[in-house]
Protein backbone atom coordinates (compact mmCIF):
# COMPACT_ATOMS: atom_id res chain seq x y z
CA UNK A 1 0.00 0.00 0.00
CA UNK A 2 1.23 3.42 -0.85
CA UNK A 3 2.05 5.80 2.36
CA UNK A 4 1.37 9.53 1.85
CA UNK A 5 3.81 11.42 3.29
CA UNK A 6 3.02 14.50 5.36
CA UNK A 7 4.36 17.13 7.92
CA UNK A 8 3.03 18.45 10.92
CA UNK A 9 3.31 22.26 11.87
CA UNK A 10 3.10 22.94 15.67
CA UNK A 11 4.63 20.59 18.50
CA UNK A 12 2.41 21.81 21.16
CA UNK A 13 0.46 19.95 23.52
CA UNK A 14 -1.85 18.64 21.61
CA UNK A 15 0.76 17.35 18.68
CA UNK A 16 1.77 14.26 21.27
CA UNK A 17 -2.10 12.84 20.65
CA UNK A 18 -2.85 13.64 16.96
CA UNK A 19 0.45 12.60 16.09
CA UNK A 20 -0.29 9.70 17.93
CA UNK A 21 -3.48 8.89 15.96
CA UNK A 22 -1.58 8.91 12.57
CA UNK A 23 0.85 6.21 14.16
CA UNK A 24 -2.38 4.14 14.17
CA UNK A 25 -3.82 4.68 10.57
CA UNK A 26 -2.24 2.57 7.69
CA UNK A 27 -1.46 4.63 4.26
CA UNK A 28 0.55 7.82 5.65
CA UNK A 29 4.12 8.72 7.31
CA UNK A 30 5.23 11.55 9.49
CA UNK A 31 8.32 13.02 7.83
CA UNK A 32 9.03 16.42 8.87
CA UNK A 33 7.70 18.46 12.12
CA UNK A 34 7.98 22.55 12.40
CA UNK A 35 8.02 24.26 15.51
CA UNK A 36 8.90 28.37 15.94
CA UNK A 37 10.69 26.67 19.04
CA UNK A 38 13.19 24.27 17.59
CA UNK A 39 13.39 22.41 20.94
CA UNK A 40 9.77 21.31 21.00
CA UNK A 41 9.93 19.90 17.35
CA UNK A 42 12.84 18.12 18.38
CA UNK A 43 11.52 16.48 21.62
CA UNK A 44 7.97 15.63 19.46
CA UNK A 45 10.37 14.26 16.94
CA UNK A 46 12.56 11.58 18.79
CA UNK A 47 9.42 10.74 20.91
CA UNK A 48 7.52 9.30 17.64
CA UNK A 49 11.27 9.08 15.64
CA UNK A 50 10.22 11.74 12.83
CA UNK A 51 13.53 11.99 10.69
CA UNK A 52 12.95 16.07 9.80
CA UNK A 53 12.76 18.62 11.86
CA UNK A 54 12.30 21.93 11.25
CA UNK A 55 12.12 25.76 12.63
CA UNK A 56 11.03 27.14 9.43
CA UNK A 57 7.90 26.23 7.82
CA UNK A 58 8.82 27.26 4.17
CA UNK A 59 12.26 25.37 4.47
CA UNK A 60 10.04 22.80 5.49
CA UNK A 61 7.67 22.43 2.57
CA UNK A 62 10.51 23.39 -0.31
CA UNK A 63 12.70 20.34 1.18
CA UNK A 64 10.36 17.98 2.60
CA UNK A 65 7.50 18.62 -0.47
CA UNK A 66 5.00 16.65 1.87
CA UNK A 67 1.66 14.89 0.30
CA UNK A 68 -0.32 16.61 2.89
CA UNK A 69 0.17 18.47 5.91
CA UNK A 70 -1.83 18.65 9.06
CA UNK A 71 -1.80 22.26 10.96
CA UNK A 72 -1.84 21.50 14.86
CA UNK A 73 -0.92 25.26 15.61
CA UNK A 74 -2.56 28.66 17.31
CA UNK A 75 -5.91 29.00 15.75
CA UNK A 76 -4.69 32.79 15.10
CA UNK A 77 -2.04 31.49 12.98
CA UNK A 78 -4.56 29.08 11.05
CA UNK A 79 -5.34 31.33 7.70
CA UNK A 80 -0.98 31.93 7.43
CA UNK A 81 -0.17 28.23 7.25
CA UNK A 82 -2.97 27.62 4.84
CA UNK A 83 -1.92 30.19 2.56
CA UNK A 84 1.92 29.21 3.09
CA UNK A 85 1.27 25.71 2.09
CA UNK A 86 -1.00 26.77 -0.72
CA UNK A 87 1.61 29.18 -2.09
CA UNK A 88 3.93 25.74 -1.94
CA UNK A 89 1.50 24.08 -4.15
CA UNK A 90 0.05 21.81 -1.09
CA UNK A 91 -3.45 20.25 -2.40
CA UNK A 92 -4.53 18.37 1.02
CA UNK A 93 -4.19 20.37 4.13
CA UNK A 94 -5.49 19.49 7.49
CA UNK A 95 -6.30 22.06 10.16
CA UNK A 96 -6.72 21.99 13.63
CA UNK A 97 -10.14 23.26 15.10
CA UNK A 98 -11.63 25.96 15.77
CA UNK A 99 -10.92 27.07 12.08
CA UNK A 100 -10.21 30.42 12.64
CA UNK A 101 -11.13 33.00 15.21
CA UNK A 102 -13.72 34.48 13.25
CA UNK A 103 -16.37 33.93 10.49
CA UNK A 104 -14.97 36.21 8.10
CA UNK A 105 -11.31 34.42 8.02
CA UNK A 106 -12.90 30.68 8.29
CA UNK A 107 -14.74 32.01 5.15
CA UNK A 108 -11.51 33.66 3.25
CA UNK A 109 -9.70 29.94 3.84
CA UNK A 110 -12.73 27.75 2.51
CA UNK A 111 -12.57 30.29 -0.92
CA UNK A 112 -8.55 30.56 -1.00
CA UNK A 113 -8.65 26.59 -1.03
CA UNK A 114 -11.14 26.14 -3.18
CA UNK A 115 -9.74 28.65 -6.02
CA UNK A 116 -6.31 27.03 -5.48
CA UNK A 117 -8.14 23.56 -6.21
CA UNK A 118 -7.22 22.04 -2.57
CA UNK A 119 -8.95 20.16 -0.28
CA UNK A 120 -8.99 21.53 3.03
CA UNK A 121 -9.78 19.29 6.16
CA UNK A 122 -10.97 20.21 9.62
CA UNK A 123 -9.48 18.22 12.64
CA UNK A 124 -12.96 18.17 14.41
CA UNK A 125 -12.99 15.09 16.34
CA UNK A 126 -15.88 15.08 18.82
CA UNK A 127 -18.21 13.65 16.22
CA UNK A 128 -15.86 10.59 15.95
CA UNK A 129 -15.85 9.62 19.92
CA UNK A 130 -16.55 6.17 20.06
CA UNK A 131 -20.02 6.47 22.48
CA UNK A 132 -21.48 9.56 19.60
CA UNK A 133 -21.02 7.43 16.85
CA UNK A 134 -23.14 4.68 19.08
CA UNK A 135 -25.07 7.14 20.29
CA UNK A 136 -26.10 7.96 16.83
CA UNK A 137 -26.29 4.48 15.44
CA UNK A 138 -29.04 3.79 18.86
CA UNK A 139 -30.98 6.85 17.68
CA UNK A 140 -31.05 6.33 13.74
CA UNK A 141 -32.13 2.73 14.48
CA UNK A 142 -35.65 3.98 15.04
CA UNK A 143 -36.03 1.97 18.51
CA UNK A 144 -37.22 5.28 20.30
CA UNK A 145 -39.42 6.23 17.02
CA UNK A 146 -38.92 9.96 15.73
CA UNK A 147 -37.27 12.14 18.57
CA UNK A 148 -39.07 15.67 19.00
CA UNK A 149 -36.50 16.94 21.49
CA UNK A 150 -32.89 17.15 22.75
CA UNK A 151 -30.36 18.02 25.18
CA UNK A 152 -26.35 18.23 25.04
CA UNK A 153 -24.80 19.40 27.74
CA UNK A 154 -21.14 20.08 28.47
CA UNK A 155 -20.76 21.27 32.60
CA UNK A 156 -17.33 20.84 33.82
CA UNK A 157 -15.39 22.73 36.70
CA UNK A 158 -12.12 21.58 35.45
CA UNK A 159 -9.41 24.34 36.42
CA UNK A 160 -8.56 25.11 32.79
CA UNK A 161 -7.47 28.93 33.36
CA UNK A 162 -4.91 26.87 36.35
CA UNK A 163 -3.32 25.01 33.15
CA UNK A 164 -3.89 27.58 30.26
CA UNK A 165 -3.66 30.90 32.19
CA UNK A 166 -3.68 32.35 28.67
CA UNK A 167 -7.35 31.30 28.43
CA UNK A 168 -8.23 34.02 31.06
CA UNK A 169 -7.14 36.82 28.00
CA UNK A 170 -9.63 35.83 25.75
CA UNK A 171 -12.19 37.80 24.20
CA UNK A 172 -14.25 34.87 23.47
CA UNK A 173 -13.87 31.45 24.92
CA UNK A 174 -16.24 28.41 25.59
CA UNK A 175 -18.04 28.98 22.59
CA UNK A 176 -15.33 29.09 20.12
CA UNK A 177 -13.23 26.45 22.28
CA UNK A 178 -16.04 23.79 23.28
CA UNK A 179 -18.94 25.29 21.09
CA UNK A 180 -16.40 23.95 18.34
CA UNK A 181 -17.27 20.48 19.24
CA UNK A 182 -20.79 20.44 20.72
CA UNK A 183 -22.40 22.19 17.61
CA UNK A 184 -20.57 20.07 15.45
CA UNK A 185 -21.98 17.19 17.12
CA UNK A 186 -25.39 18.85 17.31
CA UNK A 187 -25.50 18.68 13.79
CA UNK A 188 -23.75 15.44 12.98
CA UNK A 189 -26.65 13.94 14.84
CA UNK A 190 -29.70 15.69 14.14
CA UNK A 191 -28.74 18.02 10.68
CA UNK A 192 -28.71 21.79 10.39
CA UNK A 193 -30.29 24.46 12.97
CA UNK A 194 -32.49 27.31 11.63
CA UNK A 195 -32.40 29.36 14.13
CA UNK A 196 -31.11 29.73 17.24
CA UNK A 197 -30.96 32.17 21.06
CA UNK A 198 -27.98 32.07 22.83
CA UNK A 199 -26.91 33.84 26.28
CA UNK A 200 -23.38 34.00 27.78
CA UNK A 201 -21.73 34.52 30.86
CA UNK A 202 -18.33 34.98 32.67
CA UNK A 203 -18.32 32.80 35.85
CA UNK A 204 -15.06 32.68 37.07
CA UNK A 205 -13.09 35.24 38.17
CA UNK A 206 -10.68 37.52 36.36
CA UNK A 207 -11.97 36.24 32.69
CA UNK A 208 -12.52 38.59 29.77
CA UNK A 209 -14.06 35.98 27.91
CA UNK A 210 -17.43 33.78 28.65
CA UNK A 211 -17.01 30.52 30.40
CA UNK A 212 -20.95 29.49 30.04
CA UNK A 213 -23.44 29.69 26.92
CA UNK A 214 -27.15 28.57 26.78
CA UNK A 215 -28.38 28.01 23.42
CA UNK A 216 -31.42 27.25 22.20
CA UNK A 217 -31.43 25.89 18.85
CA UNK A 218 -34.99 25.31 16.27
CA UNK A 219 -33.32 22.46 13.57
CA UNK A 220 -34.89 22.09 9.81
CA UNK A 221 -36.52 19.49 10.50
CA UNK A 222 -38.37 21.51 13.58
CA UNK A 223 -37.08 19.94 16.20
CA UNK A 224 -35.45 21.98 19.51
CA UNK A 225 -31.92 21.23 20.87
CA UNK A 226 -31.24 22.51 24.28
CA UNK A 227 -27.72 23.12 24.66
CA UNK A 228 -25.23 24.03 27.83
CA UNK A 229 -21.70 24.77 28.57
CA UNK A 230 -19.90 25.63 30.97
CA UNK A 231 -16.64 25.93 32.56
CA UNK A 232 -17.92 26.86 36.16
CA UNK A 233 -19.94 23.76 36.99
CA UNK A 234 -19.95 21.77 40.16
CA UNK A 235 -21.94 18.95 39.78
CA UNK A 236 -21.48 15.79 40.26
CA UNK A 237 -20.79 14.03 37.13
CA UNK A 238 -18.03 16.29 35.66
CA UNK A 239 -18.19 16.16 31.73
CA UNK A 240 -14.77 17.48 30.66
CA UNK A 241 -13.41 15.84 27.27
CA UNK A 242 -16.93 14.11 26.75
CA UNK A 243 -20.51 15.47 25.96
CA UNK A 244 -23.71 14.42 27.96
CA UNK A 245 -27.07 13.81 25.83
CA UNK A 246 -30.42 13.30 25.89
CA UNK A 247 -32.71 12.82 22.98
CA UNK A 248 -36.50 11.90 23.47
CA UNK A 249 -38.36 9.95 20.92
CA UNK A 250 -42.40 9.42 21.03
CA UNK A 251 -41.20 5.74 21.73
CA UNK A 252 -38.60 5.99 24.45
CA UNK A 253 -35.39 8.01 24.83
CA UNK A 254 -31.61 7.60 24.42
CA UNK A 255 -28.73 8.82 26.96
CA UNK A 256 -24.94 8.83 26.88
CA UNK A 257 -23.74 9.63 30.32
CA UNK A 258 -21.07 9.32 33.36
CA UNK A 259 -18.36 6.77 32.36
CA UNK A 260 -19.48 6.61 28.75
CA UNK A 261 -23.17 4.32 29.63
CA UNK A 262 -25.64 4.38 26.91
CA UNK A 263 -29.16 3.82 28.64
CA UNK A 264 -32.04 2.84 25.89
CA UNK A 265 -35.52 3.30 27.30
CA UNK A 266 -39.02 2.39 25.56
CA UNK A 267 -42.42 1.13 27.48
CA UNK A 268 -40.60 -2.11 27.89
CA UNK A 269 -37.61 -1.10 30.26
CA UNK A 270 -33.99 0.20 30.06
CA UNK A 271 -31.33 -1.19 28.08
CA UNK A 272 -27.76 -0.18 29.45
CA UNK A 273 -24.38 -0.92 27.26
CA UNK A 274 -20.94 1.21 28.43
CA UNK A 275 -18.54 1.68 25.28
CA UNK A 276 -14.95 0.81 26.08
CA UNK A 277 -11.52 1.59 24.78
CA UNK A 278 -8.22 0.03 23.85
CA UNK A 279 -5.04 1.09 25.35
CA UNK A 280 -2.99 3.23 23.24
CA UNK A 281 0.77 4.05 24.68
CA UNK A 282 0.42 7.76 23.30
CA UNK A 283 -3.03 8.41 25.36
CA UNK A 284 -3.76 9.55 28.40
CA UNK A 285 -6.49 6.75 29.62
CA UNK A 286 -8.03 9.56 31.74
CA UNK A 287 -8.98 11.23 28.55
CA UNK A 288 -8.94 8.36 26.03
CA UNK A 289 -12.68 8.98 24.41
CA UNK A 290 -10.82 12.49 23.11
CA UNK A 291 -7.30 10.88 21.89
CA UNK A 292 -9.00 8.01 20.58
CA UNK A 293 -11.69 9.62 18.23
CA UNK A 294 -8.18 11.26 16.42
CA UNK A 295 -7.76 7.85 15.22
CA UNK A 296 -11.18 7.66 13.39
CA UNK A 297 -11.33 11.46 12.27
CA UNK A 298 -7.36 10.93 10.71
CA UNK A 299 -8.87 7.59 8.93
CA UNK A 300 -11.49 9.38 7.43
CA UNK A 301 -9.44 12.41 5.97
CA UNK A 302 -7.02 9.94 4.47
CA UNK A 303 -8.99 7.56 2.99
CA UNK A 304 -10.70 11.27 1.43
CA UNK A 305 -7.33 11.95 0.20
CA UNK A 306 -7.12 8.12 -1.43
CA UNK A 307 -10.06 8.73 -3.25
CA UNK A 308 -11.87 5.55 -1.20
CA UNK A 309 -14.45 7.55 0.93
CA UNK A 310 -15.90 10.88 1.29
CA UNK A 311 -14.55 12.96 4.64
CA UNK A 312 -16.92 14.24 6.99
CA UNK A 313 -14.71 16.60 8.16
CA UNK A 314 -14.07 19.28 4.89
CA UNK A 315 -13.86 22.97 5.86
CA UNK A 316 -16.92 23.22 3.71
CA UNK A 317 -19.16 21.18 6.80
CA UNK A 318 -17.04 22.99 9.43
CA UNK A 319 -17.80 26.00 8.37
CA UNK A 320 -21.58 25.84 8.82
CA UNK A 321 -20.27 25.19 12.62
CA UNK A 322 -17.97 28.06 13.01
CA UNK A 323 -21.63 29.79 11.41
CA UNK A 324 -22.95 28.76 14.27
CA UNK A 325 -20.74 29.71 16.65
CA UNK A 326 -20.77 33.17 15.35
CA UNK A 327 -24.31 33.58 15.35
CA UNK A 328 -24.43 32.61 19.39
CA UNK A 329 -22.14 35.42 20.17
CA UNK A 330 -24.41 37.59 18.02
CA UNK A 331 -27.48 36.73 19.77
CA UNK A 332 -26.09 37.01 23.24
CA UNK A 333 -24.63 40.02 22.27
CA UNK A 334 -27.95 41.79 20.60
CA UNK A 335 -30.20 39.76 22.64
CA UNK A 336 -32.43 37.95 19.85
CA UNK A 337 -33.04 35.03 17.50
CA UNK A 338 -30.98 34.46 14.70
CA UNK A 339 -31.73 33.19 11.66
CA UNK A 340 -29.40 30.90 10.65
CA UNK A 341 -29.39 31.50 6.39
CA UNK A 342 -29.24 35.16 7.59
CA UNK A 343 -26.24 35.17 8.86
CA UNK A 344 -23.63 35.20 6.35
Amino acid sequence: MKKLKFAVLGCGFWSKFQIGAWTEVEGAELVAVYNRTRSKAEKIAGYFKVPGVYENAEELFKKEKPDFVDIITDVDTHALFVDMALKNGMKKIICQKPMAPDFVTANKMVKMCSEAGARLYIHENYRWQAPVRRFKQIVDSGIIGKPFKARVSFLSGFPVFENQPFLKELDHFILTDMGSHVLDVIRYLFGECEELWCQTRAVNRGIKGEDMATVMLKMKNGMPVYSELSYASIVEHDSFSTLYILVEGENGSVYLGPKFEIRTTTRKGTESEIVKFPFYSWADPDYIVNHESGIHVNRNILEDMLGKARAENTAEDNLETVRLIWACYESAAEGKIIKIEEFI
